[in-house]
C-alpha cells in the first residue's frame, strides 16, 4: 500500500494494492493492522453510501460532540473532495486541501476527527463510500458553508446542487467558538 502524509497534520492519502488479471481486479478496502500502520487507527462503526448527480456538494460537514474520522473513497465517477482544518488553537485552522478521488485509482483519503469534509461530483454520477469512527448523531450536526469566500476553495463545477440545509450553514468566521472543534496537539 502507498501511504502519503497531506499538507493538513493526519490527514492521509491510501492507495491499496490492486491485483488486476484478465478477469478484472481485487484490492482489500481495508484491514486493521494494516491501516492502523499507515497512521489511521482509529476503529470504525459505521459505513456509508452517498450516490449523486453532477454538480452535487455535500459538505462542509462535521460533528461536535461526536467527531468522526472517516475513510473515503470513490466506487464510481469522480469528486472533488476537500477537508478544512476547524481544530481551534490548531497551526493549520481554516486551511484546507483538495484532491480528486474516482474510480479506478482506488485512492482513500483519510480524515481525522475534528476536520470538515465535503465534495462536488465532476462526472454524470458519483458512488461515494465512507468509514466512520463514530456513529452519525442527528442532533451533532455542524457544517461550514461550502463557498465561503474567505476560504476561497475553488468548486470546478459552477452552479453547485446543494441540499437545503447546506445552503443555509454559516460562513467559518459565524461559528461560535464553542461549535468548533478544540485542537489536542496533534
Amino acid at each position: 500500500m502507498q501511504v502519503t502524509g497531506l499538507d493538513l497534520p493526519g490527514v492521509v492519502l491510501l492507495v491499496p494494492r490492486v491485483f488486476e488479471d484478465r478477469r478484472g481486479y481485487f484490492l482489500e478496502t481495508f484491514q486493521a493492522r494494516r491501516y492502523a500502520e499507515a497512521g489511521v487507527p482509529e476503529a470504525f462503526v459505521q459505513d456509508n453510501l452517498s450516490v449523486s448527480l453532477h454538480g452535487v456538494v455535500r459538505g462542509l460537514h462535521y460533528q461536535l460532540r461526536h467527531p468522526q474520522g472517516k475513510l473515503v473513497t470513490v466506487a464510481a465517477g469522480r469528486v472533488f473532495d476537500v477537508v478544512l482544518d476547524l481544530r481551534r488553537g490548531s497551526p493549520t485552522f481554516g486551511q484546507w486541501l483538495s484532491i480528486i478521488l474516482e474510480e479506478g485509482s482506488h485512492r482513500q483519503l483519510y480524515i481525522p476527527p475534528g476536520f470538515a469534509h465535503g465534495f462536488q461530483v465532476l462526472s454524470e454520477r458519483a458512488v461515494f463510500l465512507y468509514k466512520c469512527t463514530d456513529y452519525w448523531a442527528p442532533g451533532d450536526e455542524y457544517g461550514v458553508r461550502f463557498d465561503d469566500p474567505e476560504l476561497g476553495i475553488p468548486w470546478p463545477v459552477p452552479g453547485a446542487i446543494l441540499s437545503d440545509k447546506d445552503r443555509e450553514l454559516p460562513l467559518l468566521r459565524e461559528i461560535p467558538p464553542e461549535h468548533l472543534p478544540e485542537y489536542q496537539g496533534r
